[in-house]
This record gives structure tokens, sequence and C-alpha cells, in this order.
């Protein structure tokens, strides 16, 4: 993949409200009202098959509130809750695990928060003690964690990799020191670099940063300056997400709109200098959306080869696998079925101790859903539809069954951004920022124009 340039025209045109896809239908369509004894069937009936597992464990808790975060969390400097949550997740996971067809296999974890890494080493691993009584792991299985360099001992990593965890991601967000002390969270270069050389001391074979541009007193200027200090220190993936306003759902992001926010053009610029400088000289392939991994990681190998997946982790290698997760707010999905704990801790826990699965939203998928999910997913991870095995695995004219979704791409075209053949299309790579926007022309799910529920595509 040759070096992007970003039209910053382009941009303004199709910066749009839309889903980021981690599921379809999106989980604006997740709703309380679902039928609880038809999740229970449908989950029975999934278990009939030997379907490889991944598991997503949540854990909420944070000691200070990052002002940016649109993460479910819970702060609090208590560490005991810490130690009385593991004990409701085990209550949790051993009540699922009874349902599981013992044949199923983990081939994928992972450890989401919050900051999973509150929890003290010797938690880690009771908690890794637990899942690996109730489930099969396989033995290649990847293992990733989102780790907080903040508070971070060597002895946590120890920990993980003890347990099984081989890769790792850190939020870094920005370096500059006004942006850190803007956003409330202060992580000096030297903390992370302490973080990664103790990652790749013990052995951890995939490390990710994250970061955010739009910020408070970003410019192009000072992003550049932690673009170049992140590449000295050479990640395996980069996340580089755009800030998400949205103080109606996060209401510390008021915070926020008492300091500078970067004018939308100077957003753009960052967007346009991420793109352009992590893609030169072949440092890293832009997967898509916010995503860059070197050219030898396994997602962009896996992207190469069709073999990419997207979910409620995001990007994954691991095809074919069913998500079930635990912790409060953690989202599960099966084939035929979303579901979701509650997202308040105190009815998250009065849920597990009367006995009773903590599920406070679901969503049944339909046989166009699945039609249009998988559609979707070829767009955001292959780049390119095969009309001709998209017909004959879904069981349809495909061209036919989605002509005015087809018409809908000829701007898309127009702009360079797909390239149509009588057989399929193609995503360009100038076409990859805006993969969002091309799903959407397969979405017959979206809310009207104005309503608040997505963030930006761009």
């Amino acid at each position: 993949m040759n070096p992007l340039s970003v039209d910053l025209e382009l941009v303004k045109k199709y910066n749009v409200a839309g889903p980021r896809y981690t599921s379809y239908p999106p989980t604006t369509k997740f709703t309380e009202d679902f039928s609880r004894e038809e999740l229970e069937a449908r989950i029975e009936a999934n278990n009939r098959s030997a379907r490889d597992l991944s598991i997503y464990v949540h854990i909420p808790f944070c000691e200070t509130l990052c002002w940016f975060c649109g993460c479910t969390t819970v702060i609090t400097r208590n560490h005991a809750q810490g130690t009385d949550y593991i004990g409701f997740l085990e209550r949790e996971i051993a009540g699922m695990t009874s349902r599981l067809n013992p044949a199923r296999k983990v081939v994928q974890l992972h450890f989401g928060g919050g900051s999973p890494t509150f929890l003290r080493p010797d938690e880690i691993r009771r908690l890794g003690g637990i899942l690996r009584r109730h489930l099969d792991f396989s033995p290649d299985i990847e293992a990733s964690v989102e780790v907080d360099p903040r508070r971070l001992t060597r002895d946590h990593l120890v920990a993980l990799r003890e347990v099984g965890f081989n890769r790792a991601s850190m939020g870094v967000q920005d370096f500059h020191p006004r942006v850190q002390e803007a956003i409330h969270r202060i992580q000096p270069r030297e903390m992370t670099q302490q973080a990664l050389d103790w990652m790749r001391e013990l052995g951890f074979r995939s490390i990710n940063l994250d970061l955010i541009y739009g910020l408070p007193h970003q410019t192009p200027e000072t992003f550049r300056e932690t673009l170049d200090v992140v590449l000295d220190m050479q990640p395996d993936r980069l996340a580089v997400f755009s800030y998400a306003h949205v103080p109606w759902i996060k209401p510390a992001q008021k915070i926020l709109e008492a300091k500078i926010l970067p004018a939308p053009e100077t957003k753009l610029q960052l967007l346009k200098m991420v793109i352009e400088k992590l893609t030169a000289n072949g440092r890293y392939v832009y997967i898509g959306m916010d995503h860059f991994a070197r050219p030898d990681d396994e997602l962009a190998l896996a992207q190469s080869n069709k073999q990419l997946q997207r979910n409620f982790q995001g990007y994954s290698t691991c095809s074919g696998s069913d998500i079930y997760s635990f912790g409060m707010s953690a989202i599960s999905q099966i084939p035929d079925a979303y579901w979701q704990n509650e997202k308040d801790l105190p009815k998250y826990r009065e849920a597990v101790e009367a006995g009773k699965p903590p599920w406070q939203r679901g969503c049944f998928v339909t046989g166009e859903d699945k039609i249009r999910r998988e559609t979707i997913r070829r767009i955001l991870c292959d780049l390119s539809l095969d009309f001709t095995e998209l017909s004959r695995e879904l069981g349809l004219d495909f061209a036919g069954h989605f002509a005015k979704e087809l018409e809908a791409l000829e701007p898309f075209q127009a702009d360079g951004l797909v390239r149509r053949a009588p057989g399929g299309l193609v995503v360009t790579d100038s076409g990859r920022l805006f993969i969002r926007n091309i799903a959407m022309c397969f979405d017959n799910l979206l809310a009207p124009v104005g309503e608040k529920q997505h963030s930006k595509t761009v």
C-alpha cells in the first residue's frame, strides 16, 4: 500500500454522523423490551455447536476520570471494590459457563475497562484462575489487555503474563503536557516508555498505543511531536481516535467545552497529518477507520488474506468465534442475538446476587440483518465486495438485492473512493478513510438525520 494523501475537501463532504459498526444492528437498536426466554433459547441453540469462543471481561474501575472518556467506568480509589467485583464475576462466569458446550475452546480473551490494572497483581492471578477453571483455553490463544501506565507496576505485567496475556494496549492520547493537564491525564513519556520496556522484556508479542486527536490545545505542530515520539517507541499497532464530544451521553465532557478545543478545520488537519505521517515509508498499513498496523503484524496480514473480523473488541483476527462477555455493561454476541449486562454497578451486583443473568438490553438478529451485517463486515474488513461469492454465501442475487444501495455508491465512485466492476467493487486506498460512509449505504437502520446517536464518521 502506498503512502496516503488525504483530500480535506472530501473529508468535509463525508464527515457526518454514523455508526462504528462494532455490531449490526448497532447498539442504538438494543432494547430493554426483549424476551429473556427467547434469548435463553438462542443461547441454548448456539451451544449445540462447538464454535470457538472469544471472552471479554469488563473491569470498570479507574482511580480518576479522564475528562474525554466515553467508556463505562466507576471512579474510585477504594481497591476493595475490585476485590468484591471479582467475586461477582466468578458467580456470573460460573452461571454462564454451565450453559456452554464443553467442547468449545477460547481462542481470544480480552480485559477492558475502565482500567483492568486497577486490580492488584494477585487479583489478576485470581481472575485468571477463575477463567481457566471454567473455560477451556486454546494453547495459541490471543489474549489482550488494556493497561494504564500511570498506576502500573512490573508485577502487574508479570501477573498478566502468568495467566496467559500476550498482547497489551495502552492509552497515550497525547504527550504534550498542556494537553494532558487539560484532559486530566498526566502521563509523561518516561512513564509510557517504562511500561513498554517491561512489556517487551516480559514477552508481550504485540503492543498497541491509543492516541486521540481533537483534544484541547492540540495543534498540528504539537501533535506532530507526539507522533514522532510514538514512532520512536515502535508499537506494533496504533489506534488514533477522533475525539467524540458527546456530553449528552458523558456529562463530564462538558468540562472540555471551557477549554480550547481545536477548530473543525484544525481537527481535519490533524487527521490528514496522522494518516500521511504513519503511512509514509511503509511504516504502517492503514487498516481503516482508526487503526494502523505494521505491515508484518497479524492484523495487516489478516486483512490482506481476507480473514479480518470486526466486533466489540474492534478489528480482530479470530474469525468464526462467538463473544461471551462478563461484568457490568459487557456485550455478548452470537450469530442470532446480542445482549448487554446492566450498566449500573449496584444493579449488576443485585442481579448476580439473585442468581439471575445480569442482562439489561438485548437485540435479536433477523435474516435481513445477517445479510447486511456480512456485507458491512466485508466492506470494513476486506475493503471489497465480490458479488458472485456473496450471492452464493447469502443465498440471493446480491446485485439485485442491493440494487438501490449500489446505486447510492455512485458519488463515492465519482470521488475515486470505490472502484466498480461488473462482478463487485473495491474500496480504493483513498476510500479507506471513508469506509464507515460506504458501509452506511447498506444500512437500513440508520437514525434520522440530526438525531444525536452516533459520532462523526471521520
